[in-house]
């Protein structure tokens, strides 16, 4: 009984999991906040991989024709939350993209890109992905 009760204690003092990405709250903060620039169908703007004239990069598509599906879950998730800063980019590079910090929660923004990843389905980006995120858990 007593070893009982220790393992009950014991299995309470974790981090509760986080709650799972609301996909129909990530579409509607994607629409709201990211669809201007990615597309509200993920497709990018016109010529992503080209510098405009500023010198920056257009944003790149989020569905499979780009590469957003080729980044971690961590990069995602810390791109979005401070914008293209150390480590995520060089210093001083410059890009349009905002930090989402003080906008959307961390729940969100998660949300948002369960949603975008929802859009990942053919079978070799599911299994090229998922072989990338094994080898980065290592």
């Amino acid at each position: 009984m007593y070893r009982l009760l220790v393992l009950l204690l014991l299995a309470g003092c974790g981090e509760a999991p986080a709650p799972a990405p609301d996909l129909q709250a990530g579409a509607k903060l994607y629409a709201q906040h990211c669809g201007a620039c990615h597309g509200m169908k993920l497709e990018g703007q016109p010529n992503w991989r080209q510098r405009l004239p500023s010198g920056r990069l257009p944003a790149p598509p989020h569905d499979e024709s780009g590469h957003t599906w080729h980044h971690p879950d961590e990069v995602l998730f810390g791109i979005t939350k401070r914008g293209l800063v150390p480590p995520y980019a060089p210093a001083g590079y410059e890009s349009d993209m905002p930090a989402f910090a003080g906008k959307l929660s961390d729940e969100e923004i998660r949300s948002v890109l369960a949603w975008i990843a929802s859009h990942w389905t053919s079978r070799e980006v599911v299994a090229t992905r998922a072989e990338m995120l094994r080898n980065v858990r290592r």
